[in-house]
């Protein structure tokens, strides 16, 4: 039986394992090291608007979302920062549950939007068009690396 449950800050160990799982391999490729990972989750965590969810299927853990509410000029929003499911339980529908969970749980608390940034290339694009979210094409991601990065 799946359920999604609210993220505490003794899952992040095990949310920090399941993320380098999942982004270490391909097509993401990533070289992600646990302390670097569990470092980065928990800043999420430790905001003062983060909202997280863990899914569980039969007891066993399967995937997170790590997310926040935003202050928009449009009226507040549900930003999804992370979303990732373990490699082993990919392609079951718990991604798009996690999603329809972040829809039910915007709606409830008055959120007008959902947002969210995924790499273009990646399989996770066709996911989330496939869920009826849209690319916002006026919108572009600029980063400039520093002299610490080269």
């Amino acid at each position: 039986m799946m359920t999604i449950q609210a993220l505490t800050e003794k899952d992040l160990e095990s949310c920090a394992k399941v993320f380098l799982q999942t982004y270490n391999q391909a097509p993401w490729n990533y070289q992600w090291k646990i302390d670097d990972a569990l470092k980065y989750l928990t800043e999420y965590y430790a905001s003062a608007q983060f909202k997280g969810f863990l899914l569980y299927d039969d007891g066993v853990f399967a995937g997170a979302m790590f997310a926040h509410t935003k202050t928009w000029w449009t009226g507040a929003q549900f930003y999804i920062d992370e979303l990732f499911i373990a490699p082993n339980a990919q392609k079951k529908g718990y991604g798009k549950a996690l999603m329809n969970f972040a829809e039910r749980y915007a709606l409830d608390q008055g959120l007008g939007t959902i947002t969210l940034m995924t790499h273009k290339f990646m399989p996770s694009m066709k996911f989330y068009e496939g869920i009826d979210y849209v690319h916002a094409q006026p919108f572009v991601i600029l980063f400039k690396p520093t002299a610490s990065c080269n």
